[in-house]
């Protein structure tokens, strides 16, 4: 078999979707960054000419001559997952894919002529097959995306700007393009969940897998409901105070925190959305081209504004409130930056009440863990 067939696919009774489009399962403000991006003609072709500037072909070269690259002959069962990824969501040529010496369990796809797969050997320890299948998917879902040429891209433009830092105000712009950027990439790892589901189609396998990221490979001490039932208490987050350490911490990250990325794969797994895509009705990779940009982000301009409504977030209730005109604002933002159950008149001497549990300390925060890749995909 050669790398660009799908020759000897897996048996498999799984459902495959032909001629599917990303845009079926990209994240809304994932989609709308991308639509716009691709309607920017000759964009890829001038960065791609630029790609001897970037690490890429050293990286290919380390990938070769210091991993294992997955092939009927070596890590013969992922090479099967790959294959089958690829026909699932018919991406035409199969990228290649290598499996790295490192403990921490990871993935990633990057590059810009053509996307590379690699993941290390903590991930491949850690899972079993179809946990393994839906990262796999989660993998080729970045690849049918475009996200490790435009990431690449990106990341470049950053590291560029950064060296002009020290002009006045430059750093204030920086952190605003690297923020902005950060977010995007968060998102774009929803999409790729979801792509990750699309292939593995099995919502069980997928939320397991999500666990011993975040926990190892102890699924006898883990149950899926309470560790849903984490990101459920995260979102609800107490008071503005705990509103705003939770931005802190996930500003830096590059992924989102892995009880929410449950959550949120759980919840688009039970939508019409995800049931009409699994039904066969889903858009067509020949349509992107007529894909307009305004529509794309005014869909998520609709999700962010109905995260606000719906969310339990105290700062986002705040803010919802804020946007419907809710009286007594100073009251609203006193009850909820001390965390009080009560209205300002609780108590008999009309004062509100704090709440007691809330010491201000935002709960134990949890140590920073390696560097992420930009591209990863765990």
């Amino acid at each position: 078999m050669t790398e660009n067939s799908h020759e000897s696919v897996p048996s498999r009774h799984r459902k495959r979707f032909p001629g599917i489009s990303s845009r079926a399962y990209e994240h809304p403000a994932d989609r709308s960054a991308l639509v716009a991006l691709r309607k920017l003609s000759g964009f890829d072709t001038v960065f791609k000419a630029l790609s001897g500037l970037l690490p890429e072909r050293s990286l290919r070269l380390l990938f070769l001559s210091d991993s294992v690259r997955v092939s009927d002959a070596q890590f013969a069962h992922l090479n099967d997952m790959l294959r089958d990824a690829c026909y699932i969501l018919d991406l035409e040529k199969v990228p290649p894919m290598y499996v790295n010496q490192d403990p921490r369990p990871n993935a990633m796809c990057i590059g810009l002529d053509e996307p590379i797969i690699v993941v290390t050997t903590g991930l491949v320890e850690l899972l079993d097959e179809e946990e393994m299948r839906a990262v796999v998917g989660h993998e080729v879902g970045h690849a049918l995306s475009g996200h490790a040429v435009y990431r690449t891209i990106l990341l470049f433009l950053t590291s560029l700007a950064l060296k002009v830092a020290w002009i006045p105000l430059g750093n204030v712009a920086i952190m605003a393009i690297v923020t902005a950027l950060r977010e995007w990439f968060r998102k774009s790892e929803l999409s790729a969940d979801r792509a990750g589901l699309l292939v593995g189609q099995d919502i069980k396998a997928s939320m397991r897998g999500l666990m011993k990221i975040a926990g190892g490979n102890h699924l006898h001490e883990m149950n899926v409901d309470a560790f849903l039932a984490q990101a459920d208490e995260y979102e609800k987050g107490g008071d503005l105070r705990d509103s705003v350490l939770k931005i802190l911490n996930v500003l830096p990250r590059s992924h989102p925190f892995t009880t929410v990325r449950a959550a949120e794969l759980k919840k688009w797994s039970e939508t019409r959305d995800y049931q009409r895509v699994m039904d066969g009705h889903y858009p067509r990779r020949e349509q992107d081209k007529d894909t307009s940009v305004t529509d794309s982000f005014r869909e998520s301009a609709a999700h962010y504004a109905d995260t606000v409504r719906t969310s339990k977030d105290p700062l986002m209730k705040l803010v919802g409130d804020i946007a419907g005109g809710a009286g007594d604002l100073g009251g609203k933002l006193r009850d909820r930056f001390t965390g009080a159950s009560g209205g300002s008149a609780a108590g008999k001497g009309g004062a509100a009440t704090a709440d007691d549990s809330t010491d201000g300390s935002g709960g134990t925060r949890r140590p920073p863990g390696p560097e992420e890749a930009p591209g990863a995909g765990v």
